[in-house]
């Protein structure tokens, strides 16, 4: 009777490095475990809540994106809705895991906290960081305060924001970090350490259907010849992983100047792991010149997280300045 006393968590499988083990003829890797699996193999998670497993998917992150985000969102905001849940784990695999969690911020309407967690060691590992991982989300969930973080992405003690975190290494269990910003709070042996708030979410719709945005990446000769084949084969938009505070060579400033043109939205963010892409430079493909040909700025957001907001920015306008303003926010 105990057991019906404590809250629900909802935990929703994806797969990803957390669910694999090493696959004895291959010796290598392979997706291996469910949900409940992994539920089972984390000790001491019976003691705090009542886990309530959904199995979403069993994938390599690598096959997670645009056209399962809509329908992880709704299952998620459907477990969300029931009363009884006092928060969701997300287990993914930690290559787009950063990714994912700013597509459910951007898009889940729910205030209850959700964490989104990975691997960096497979559950063959004698010291797979998994188990840990899914404790220590479910000990933040049940943290007053915990919901006014948003979606977070929370690995080896650490709770990032899901707007600001990136992975910076392949295989350190240190990998998910918030560069300038720094980390939400920490998750210590005795208690949730909560520091900071983010400032910066938003919530946008989710579309009938996500636009179509490609990456280009801005390198030493690049010809624009990428960015005029995107807008070709049927992109909506297209987002620069440019030099710098967000800086081109000439002649990626005419594919762009040539794209926008044709009603594709560009959008300018920059490679580099801190700072804002700013319209600054005014030599033919600088910032300046780029807003100019009417180019948006990304303002600090990753190219990968600037994809996803214009996915979801792009069905509502296709107007410069107002694209701008979800990014400034």
């Amino acid at each position: 009777m105990a057991g019906m006393s404590l809250p629900t968590v909802a935990v929703v499988a994806t797969g990803g490095t957390i669910a694999m083990k090493v696959d004895p003829v291959t010796h290598a890797p392979v997706p291996a475990l469910s949900g409940a699996d992994l539920v089972a193999a984390a000790p001491g998670l019976e003691g705090l809540a009542r886990i309530a497993v959904t199995e979403f998917s069993n994938i390599p992150s690598a096959e997670m994106g645009p056209d399962l985000w809509p329908s992880l969102t709704r299952a998620v905001e459907g477990l969300l809705g029931d009363a009884d849940v006092a928060g969701a784990v997300i287990l993914h695999g930690t290559d787009t895991l950063d990714t994912t969690a700013f597509f459910l911020d951007l898009t889940l309407r729910s205030d209850k906290p959700v964490v989104v967690i990975g691997a960096q060691r497979n559950a063959s590992d004698p010291d797979s960081d998994g188990a840990r991982n899914l404790l220590n989300a479910v000990r933040q969930i049940l943290t007053p305060g915990a919901a006014s973080l948003g979606v977070t992405v929370t690995l080896n003690h650490a709770i990032n924001a899901a707007r600001e975190v990136r992975k910076t290494h392949t295989n350190n269990v240190e990998t998910f970090r918030s560069g300038e910003t720094g980390y939400l709070g920490t998750i210590d042996e005795d208690r949730v350490v909560l520091r900071r708030a983010p400032l910066r979410r938003q919530t946008l719709p989710l579309p009938d259907r996500l636009a179509r945005v490609d990456i280009v990446g801005m390198y030493a000769g690049a010809d624009g010849s990428q960015i005029r084949h995107a807008a070709e084969t049927g992109a909506e938009g297209i987002v620069v992983a440019a030099l710098g505070m967000g800086n081109v060579n000439a002649a990626l400033l005419a594919a762009i100047e040539s794209v926008i043109a044709r009603g594709v939205s560009v959008v300018i963010a920059t490679k580099l792991e801190n700072g804002r892409a700013l319209p600054v430079y005014g030599f033919p493909g600088g910032g300046s010149t780029l807003k100019t040909a009417g180019a948006v700025f990304a303002d600090d957001l990753t190219p990968d997280k600037a994809r996803v907001l214009a996915q979801l920015a792009l069905p509502i306008t296709r107007d410069r300045d107002a694209l701008q303003a979800y990014f400034d926010r």
